[in-house]
């Protein structure tokens, strides 16, 4: 475990059973959060991958161009 992580559970245990309980609540959603959100970014991977290569397919047949960030209206 890290130094980190042994001083957060260190300051935990300083305080009221009933906060230790909300935090933990707290800090196991968001670890929940954090996964979920890494499974749904990485189911989306091969999409973008297959929506690139149109892209660059389309802009080589000339069907489209690049976006000029640079350019003023």
């Amino acid at each position: 475990m890290g130094a980190m992580m042994n001083r957060l559970i260190q300051e935990a245990a300083k305080l009221p059973p009933d906060e230790q309980e909300e935090w933990a609540a707290v800090w196991l959603d968001e670890l929940a959060s954090g996964r979920r959100w890494d499974d749904a970014f990485a189911a989306t991977q091969d999409a973008l991958g297959r929506w690139a290569e149109e892209i660059e397919k389309e802009v080589a047949s000339g069907l489209d161009t690049p976006m000029d960030f640079d350019r003023r209206r």
